[in-house]
């Protein structure tokens, strides 16, 4: 009798937690969070850029990236979990960070799945995650190099403690899909694995020395762990993210790269590796939503202010650095300065050519802004998200999502006479640093979650794109709207109302910071009202089936310019477009002119155009430019300004997340003018 109860009060708490958290994050009940997230399977893109988006994501990249991680003559991710769990006798294979990415590519799998219902998704899943039960540890312990080693010795134990550098790392993106995974199906067979993962990791953090604890890089775990807090309710796992926090930065061989030289709550501009970076300032973000511990937002916040306004790319890029010397380091003596990599550089250090911008660190961006947005309800936040995803997130990927980039230069020039790590042409596999691939696939197999916000005051419009919202409010009761745009291409947006409580229900509709002379209509009558940029806008009144409201948004062409400390791109502009960044690529050219050449001319009529490539619908801005007629820079560093006339082009500009669609070639964002 008592162990029915018992499973009687389980089922019932599933079912109240599930009606409430169903979302990317499970914040409903976070006392510090002042929006929560609507659930995976309310949101529909219906028609229109995310759509056509989602098709791909569900067409190309997810099928393409499921086998890809199962085809170990190119991954060896799949196998290595085979091997682990004694299927076969085998050596670990691949980069440390394999796990972490079967996982994140399981997470879009488990996005996915919330809004199409795919049987076959689900029967992939529950396949894998048997997999997985196979290779947990009874201490809950699970990451392949090391459990390989333990049943087979294949690697040996010099090449196994190599591999430890990112086993928190994989653990975090476990712990995070399959909080997803419970969401998007109510199962908890993916969920108990992780119960057994949190669980080891709040004993081995209850032991472990800073020094031991400290190898942690990249942290996912601490969005991980509290995400595990918020789905489970143990409140051991909120104590294990406060105590990774306070571990944070006490030993002697801390490092800027890793974001350990000093604790965190010293910590007030980005340092380091982009990705690390951004995946703490996440995690920290999620850590205050629970706990209202004020430095920790203080923090967060000024560590905002220094990479919005000083050290992040115009496509909401981060990371400058390929390699470099840490300039928050404590001495330049050669002996003991510290070596960055991928890495946030100084304030205004922005380089174009050689700008590392890793598609994981923009992806951080967004995560990071994500959960700034809904601890604050600040539009600025939301703005990162929508900047980022639009331009250095889908630039990581082609537009037929099987093929990726590792880093998103804004410029890219064949005369420039040395080679990158990392190339400048998408590949279906990227050896040894395959990480953006799956991350990529998990987040635009989400974006659908980052469009809507509910609160006690109500809803959030946060990103625009054709889509239907079935939801219910933070009340109870149901909502349902449609939403209708051509946005990007167009800031004409429409939403209808199909069922709305019968009270007071207020619609917040994010007026972008980019915009200007935004106009609101309900049901064809002009609001009157001041609309200011960079805010959310409230209506609030009662409702009825059939009501639309209507955000107009401007859409000029804008030309931009930096900050004149960013020296790299003084005197040059860029075009932007709503939220849209724009590129010159050099099939506009005429032969042996380098993007490098050309002149913008500022005063263009710049008018745009839909065309199609690869099968996408794109809107292009036509400009008028000049190139320089002695363009010739062999054996010369500098020389006079030249008097020759220059000869007027005409090009066409294109989203940057497109360029690279059409073949090997230059490209640049910024141009003289």
């Amino acid at each position: 009798m008592k162990k029915n109860i018992i499973l009687l009060s389980a089922i019932l708490f599933s079912t109240a937690f599930m009606a409430q958290n169903k979302g990317l994050v499970a914040n409903s009940e976070s006392p510090y969070a002042k929006l929560q997230s609507v659930g995976l399977q309310d949101v529909k893109w219906t028609n229109g850029f995310w759509k056509e988006q989602f098709d791909v994501e569900t067409k190309n990249t997810l099928p393409y990236m499921w086998e890809l991680y199962h085809n170990d003559s190119i991954s060896h991710a799949y196998k290595n979990f085979e091997i682990a769990a004694g299927l076969m006798k085998g050596k670990f294979d691949g980069p440390s960070f394999h796990d972490g990415d079967f996982y994140k590519i399981f997470e879009g799998m488990a996005a996915v799945y919330a809004v199409t219902k795919d049987k076959k998704l689900d029967a992939e899943m529950d396949k894998a995650i048997a997999l997985f039960a196979k290779v947990q540890r009874k201490d809950g312990y699970i990451h392949t190099p090391v459990l390989i080693d333990e049943r087979w010795g294949t690697l040996g134990p010099e090449e196994v403690k190599k591999q430890l550098g990112f086993e928190k790392y994989n653990m975090g993106h476990l712990m995070t899909a399959a909080c997803i995974h419970y969401r998007a199906t109510g199962k908890t067979n993916f969920l108990n694995i992780a119960k057994g993962v949190a669980d080891y990791l709040y004993d081995f953090y209850k032991k472990a020395s800073p020094e031991l604890a400290r190898n942690a890089i990249c942290p996912s775990h601490y969005m991980g762990i509290v995400e595990m807090y918020r789905t489970v309710k143990d409140p051991k796992y909120l104590e294990l993210a406060n105590n990774l926090i306070d571990i944070k930065g006490t030993t002697n061989d801390g490092t800027d790269d890793n974001q350990d030289r000093i604790p965190f709550r010293q910590q007030t501009t980005a340092m380091g590796h982009a990705v690390r970076a951004n995946y703490l300032y996440a995690g920290v973000a999620d850590l205050y939503a629970e706990t209202g511990e004020k430095k920790l937002l203080d923090n967060l916040e000024s560590i905002w202010n220094d990479v919005t306004y000083r050290k992040m790319y115009i496509t909401g890029g981060c990371g400058s650095l390929y390699d470099g010397v840490s300039p928050d380091g404590t001495s330049y003596d050669p002996t003991v300065v510290q070596k960055i990599h991928q890495a946030y550089g100084r304030p205004f250090q922005l380089p174009n050519a050689t700008a590392h911008t890793e598609t994981c660190a923009n992806i951080g961006n967004v995560l990071w802004n994500w959960r700034m947005l809904q601890i604050t309800g600040e539009a600025k936040y939301a703005d990162i998200v929508e900047l980022a995803l639009y331009n250095s997130v889908l630039s990581g990927e082609d537009l037929e999502g099987e093929k990726f980039f590792y880093n998103n230069p804004l410029n890219v020039s064949k005369d420039l006479p040395f080679e990158q790590r990392w190339g400048n042409v998408r590949e279906g596999y990227i050896k040894l640093s395959n990480c953006c691939a799956p991350n990529v696939t998990r987040t635009i197999a989400e974006v659908g979650n980052y469009a809507y916000s509910l609160s006690k005051e109500g809803l959030f419009v946060n990103l625009y794109g054709s889509n239907s919202l079935n939801t219910k409010t933070v009340n109870g009761e149901i909502l349902e709207v449609e939403q209708q745009t051509n946005y990007p291409w167009d800031g004409k947006i429409t939403l209808k109302i199909i069922k709305a409580p019968k009270d007071l229900q207020a619609f917040f509709l994010r007026i972008p910071g980019w915009s200007a002379g935004a106009e609101v209509f309900v049901n064809n009558s002009k609001i009157t009202d001041k609309i200011i940029s960079g805010t959310y806008y409230k209506l609030n009144q009662k409702w009825k089936k059939g009501d639309v409201i209507e955000l107009n948004l401007p859409m000029p062409v804008e030309l931009m310019q930096a900050n004149p400390l960013v020296e790299e791109v003084k005197n040059q502009v860029a075009v932007k477009r709503g939220p849209i960044v724009y590129c010159l690529e050099s099939d506009q050219l005429p032969a042996n002119t380098s993007v490098n050449d050309v002149i913008l001319n500022a005063n263009s009529k710049f008018t745009t155009s839909f065309f199609t490539l690869n099968n996408r619908n794109l809107l292009s801005i036509d400009a008028n430019t000049e190139v320089s007629s002695n363009n010739s820079w062999n054996y010369a560093l500098y020389k006079p300004l030249s008097a020759t006339e220059n000869k007027p082009l005409s090009v066409k500009l294109i989203p940057y997340f497109a360029w690279g669609n059409k073949g090997k070639g230059e490209m640049t964002v910024w141009m003289s003018h």
